[in-house]
């Protein structure tokens, strides 16, 4: 069930390297043996076509053989990356039968008593094709378990494209570090494992590999260059750095792209209900960009992205299905259009609405990581019962700072750059990170009425 032409590749590229893992290089050669042992494992614990099954691990070597062989057995695939506190709430609603824990590249198996009753998952078994169910992080609620058709998100790589060597950033359950792992496996390319994701280490293995491509977060990008980790590095080896998953601040971007003018800056867009769709940035230093692919249709309406896609999740397990009748979905992405561009201002869900002006907390963040000595900074509304909501700010410093002289500092920037209801009216300064495992920007949602 994995498609033919990625054995292809793999068999026409034996000797080069696949995948980088503590300091040790793994083949295509020994990818392809790993393959077929995976799936002799498989039969021999009588894991057949179409059980839904959990992979328990990160980007390994062991992991990614078994990743293949699950594919190629035409299993329903519940990918779990060890970030996740307690997957045992994943497995039931996904209605796991069998869990494969992999740790230091040796496999674990256990098989739980869950018979499948849910419509989708029962659908999906009688395509005999092989699945994938994704769960979204959760920043904005419970959890939601999107379930695919694998068949038709694997059959984009068919196209060949450079090889590359990567580093695997986003993680194993996530639709971009997915989306990563077969972009590079299908080109016979290089994948750097991480198991530290450090600025520090991520810096290091981009010089020591002479790495080409990294995808990561707007966040990740910030800290590379607060921790100053790529002047210790030397990182000009990138060719290209695509960024996603969350807001990019424009401060900086604009400045990664001064430090590092000759690598190039893309953002990318994706959701794992629809897939990635194809991307271009208008430059380097510009938040402007063009989305779509011939698998994709994109409209407009009052400001908010609507998608629809042949690769399109088949639904939810734990929530209603969230497309229209005529099967578009709503990103809840509110954009700024001009001409064949557009733009992203923020998720629907986390304008701040101050007396009926609406406020979008990336604008505000960008102005506030213009400020000396700011490290990180999330702005959120909290509910006013007499205005209905107010800007506030959580900041993270580079270096101390008595906290009364940086907030009138930072008040009085903010009036000079934004209007006057968007100036943060509460600014608590903290030393704790402003970001999850993930690398996407810690927000508030408080609802509770002061």
């Amino acid at each position: 069930m994995l498609p033919s032409f990625f054995i292809e590749r793999f068999k026409s590229n034996k000797e080069k390297t696949a995948i980088i893992w503590r300091d040790q290089e793994y083949t295509y050669n020994w990818l392809l043996n790993s393959f077929e042992k995976a799936k002799t494992f498989l039969i021999e614990n009588k894991i057949n076509t179409s059980d839904i099954v959990a992979l328990h691990a990160d980007f390994t070597p062991s992991a990614i053989a078994f990743f293949l062989a699950l594919i190629d057995n035409g299993n329903i695939i519940v990918p779990v990356s060890f970030s996740v506190k307690d997957p045992e709430d994943y497995y039931s609603i996904a209605e796991v039968g069998s869990i494969i824990e992999i740790r230091d590249d040796k496999q674990i198996l256990k098989k739980l008593p869950q018979d499948v009753s849910h419509k989708i998952l029962i659908e999906l078994k009688q395509r005999k094709h092989p699945g994938l169910i994704l769960f979204s992080s959760g920043t904005t609620g419970e959890s939601k378990a999107s379930v695919n058709d694998f068949r038709s998100l694997l059959n984009k790589y068919k196209i060949k494209h450079k090889p590359l060597v990567t580093i695997s950033f986003l993680l194993f359950d996530h639709i971009g570090g997915i989306n990563t792992l077969f972009y590079i496996l299908s080109n016979a390319g290089t994948l750097i494992a991480l198991e530290d994701r450090s600025p520090e280490n991520v810096c290091k293995l981009i010089e020591k590999y002479n790495v080409e491509l990294l995808p990561t977060s707007p966040t990740f990008i910030n800290l590379i260059l607060m921790s100053r980790s790529c002047e210790k590095h030397d990182i000009s080896c990138l060719k290209l750095v695509t960024y996603g998953t969350e807001m990019m601040s424009e401060t900086t971007l604009k400045l990664f792209a001064k430090f590092f003018p000759k690598i190039e800056m893309k953002q990318t867009y994706g959701l794992s209900e629809l897939g990635i769709l194809r991307s271009k940035s208008k430059s380097s230093d510009s938040l402007w960009l063009k989305i779509g692919g011939e698998d994709y249709n994109t409209k407009i309406v009052d400001n908010i992205l609507f998608i629809k896609s042949k690769t399109a999740m088949l639904g939810y397990l734990n929530a209603p299905s969230p497309y229209d009748k005529e099967g578009w979905f709503n990103t809840q992405d509110r954009v700024e259009v001009n001409g064949k561009w557009i733009r992203f201002l923020g998720r629907d869900s986390d304008i701040i609405n101050v007396g009926g002006e609406k406020v979008y907390p990336a604008e505000v963040e960008n102005i506030i990581q213009e400020v000396e000595n700011v490290a990180e900074v999330s702005v959120f509304g909290e509910k006013n019962i007499i205005i209905g909501e107010i800007v506030c700010a959580k900041v993270r410093l580079i270096d101390n700072e008595e906290s009364k002289v940086f907030k009138k500092r930072l008040k009085k920037y903010c009036n000079k750059r934004l209007e006057r209801y968007k100036v943060p009216v509460k600014i608590e300064i903290t030393d704790k990170k402003l970001y999850s495992i993930r690398f996407k920007k810690t927000r508030w949602n408080l609802k509770v009425f002061i």
